[in-house]
């Protein structure tokens, strides 16, 4: 199992510390689809027991990381497109409204914040970092938004998509396309322009969801 061993026996969150390192596994590929989640293993990796182990694959299979199999058990959930094209859509209702809500709450600092995460994710020649860099620059911008429930729905929805999106700006060179869309947003949260930040926002992901659906097919 491709997990880095952690010492977290006297460690009081031990099973957010087991989340966040499965779910980082999961959504960077480190963890490939189907593959199984062995208790005994994990709580081995991490020096604990297996309750911490079992409460965060709990939490994982509430998010949808995780899906429990026959015979197998718990399993690295997968997405059908079906089930890829809904959750984009979802990114599509939810993500524009939050980057609305965002604009007029947006200081100076954060906005120069972004448009160097804007400009890091442009300039990344290495296909491993893009997936962090993509999602820190949208999440600086949500950041300054006070709608919690929307940015932790959102959250989970990039969650479930990033595997496949990483895959998709590599196998597709959306690169370049995910580059102009991200200083176009980034243009117009600079100029103050809510509706139209959320346009584009909107354009962007539906856009990355036609690609990425398109690249499905053809595997």
């Amino acid at each position: 199992m491709k997990l880095t061993s952690m010492d977290i026996s006297a460690t009081a969150s031990a099973s957010s510390i087991v989340f966040d390192a499965l779910r980082k596994a999961i959504i960077q590929g480190q963890l490939e689809e189907g593959e199984p989640l062995r208790q005994d293993e994990i709580a081995r990796l991490f020096n604990t027991s297996r309750i911490p182990v079992r409460e965060a694959i709990s939490r994982l299979e509430e998010q949808g990381l995780v899906k429990t199999q026959r015979y197998k058990g718990a399993v690295v959930a997968g997405l059908s497109p079906t089930e890829t094209n809904e959750i984009f859509d979802l990114r599509a209702l939810v993500e524009p409204e939050i980057i609305k809500n965002a604009v007029p709450l947006m200081t100076r600092e954060l906005l120069v914040q972004a448009r160097e995460k804007c400009a890091a994710f442009s300039a990344s020649k290495n296909s491993m970092e893009w997936g962090d860099l993509n999602r820190d620059f949208h999440e600086t911008l949500y950041s300054a938004s006070d709608l919690k429930f929307f940015k932790e729905i959102a959250r989970n929805a990039i969650d479930r998509v990033e595997r496949q999106t990483r895959a998709q700006l590599v196998m597709s060179n959306g690169m370049e396309r995910a580059g102009r869309e991200h200083f176009g947003i980034m243009d117009a949260c600079e100029a103050g322009d809510a509706d139209l930040a959320a346009t584009l926002t909107r354009e962007h992901i539906q856009g990355a969801k036609r690609s990425l659906l398109k690249h499905l097919e053809a595997v």
